[in-house]
C-alpha cells in the first residue's frame, strides 16, 4: 500500500492566526493618523446576504440563526466565501515578488493583514537575518534623523509594526515546520510498524503521540479519499480510532 504525506494543510494552517489581526491592530494605533497602506476590512456578509451587519453578542446568534435555517441564504453565504477565496487566491498570484529587500519591504506593506501568513510561509527564504538588518537600518534613519516630518513618522509607525509581525510570524513559521518534520517522523513509524499498539504504547511513554500527529493523519486520510484510494485512506482510519486512545496533548 502506497501512502503519501502532506507537508501542508491543518498543522501549518493558522500557525500565526493572530499574527494578521495584530497586523491590523497595530499598524495604526491612533485613528486620528491617515489610513496606512495596510488593506485589512474584512465584512462577515458583505454583499449582504443574511441582512445589514450587526454589532454585538445578540447580533451574532441571529446571524447564526439565519444562516442555520435558510438553506438558500446559506449556500449563497457559502458560494461568496468560495468567491472570496479565488480572488485571494488570484490576487496573490498576480503579485510580482521584487528582487530587493527595499522592494519586499513595500511589497509586505501593501499586503492585506489577512495575507501576511500566506505571504510569510512562501516568502520565508527571503526573511532573512540581511533582511531584517536593512529594515531596521531604515528604520534608525528615520528615528535619528535632525528633521522629523510628520510622514517619516507614519513611516515609523508602519514599519516598527510590520517588523513586529514579521519577526513573529517567521518564529511561528519556523516552530510549526519543526513539528511537521516530528509528525511526519511520527507518524511514518506508525503506519510502517508491525505492532502499532505497542509502536503508540512506546511513543506515549516517550510524549511523541501528539494532536500533530494526529491532524497530520486526517490530512492523509482526506487526500487519499479525495484521490479515490478508499483502501488507504480505511486503513488509515483503523489507525486513527486506534491512535485516538492513546492521544495525550
Amino acid at each position: 500500500m502506497s501512502l503519501s504525506f502532506v507537508t501542508g494543510g491543518t498543522i501549518i494552517a493558522g500557525f500565526g492566526s493572530d499574527v494578521g489581526r495584530r497586523y491590523k491592530t497595530i499598524i495604526n494605533p491612533d485613528p486620528s493618523r491617515k489610513p496606512t497602506k495596510i488593506h485589512s476590512t474584512v465584512e462577515w456578509d458583505p454583499k449582504g446576504i443574511l441582512g445589514p451587519a450587526e454589532g454585538g453578542h445578540i447580533a451574532r446568534l441571529e446571524f447564526k440563526k439565519r444562516f442555520e435555517k435558510d438553506a438558500d441564504a446559506r449556500e449563497a453565504f457559502n458560494k461568496q466565501v468560495r468567491e472570496e477565496k479565488e480572488r485571494r487566491r488570484f490576487l496573490r498570484e498576480s503579485r510580482v515578488v521584487p528582487d530587493t529587500m527595499a522592494g519586499l519591504v513595500e511589497y509586505f506593506l501593501d499586503s492585506e493583514a489577512r495575507e501576511i501568513e500566506v505571504e510569510i510561509s512562501r516568502l520565508r527564504p527571503r526573511l532573512t537575518k540581511e533582511f531584517f538588518d536593512h529594515l531596521q537600518l531604515e528604520l534608525s534613519q528615520l528615528k535619528f534623523a535632525v528633521s522629523r516630518t510628520q510622514e517619516m513618522e507614519d513611516r515609523v509607525i508602519e514599519l516598527e509594526a510590520m517588523q513586529k509581525v514579521l519577526l513573529e510570524g517567521t518564529e511561528a513559521y519556523d516552530r510549526m515546520e519543526a513539528d511537521l518534520v516530528l509528525a511526519k517522523q511520527r507518524l511514518k513509524k506508525i503506519l510502517s510498524s508491525n505492532d502499532r499498539k505497542s509502536t503508540m504504547l512506546e511513543m506515549v511513554e516517550h510524549n511523541e503521540l501528539s494532536r500533530s500527529v494526529l491532524s497530520l493523519l486526517d490530512e492523509n486520510i482526506a487526500g487519499a479519499l479525495r484521490s479515490g484510494q478508499k483502501e488507504a485512506a480505511d486503513f488509515m482510519e483503523e489507525v486513527r480510532s486506534a491512535m485516538l486512545k492513546y492521544i495525550t496533548a
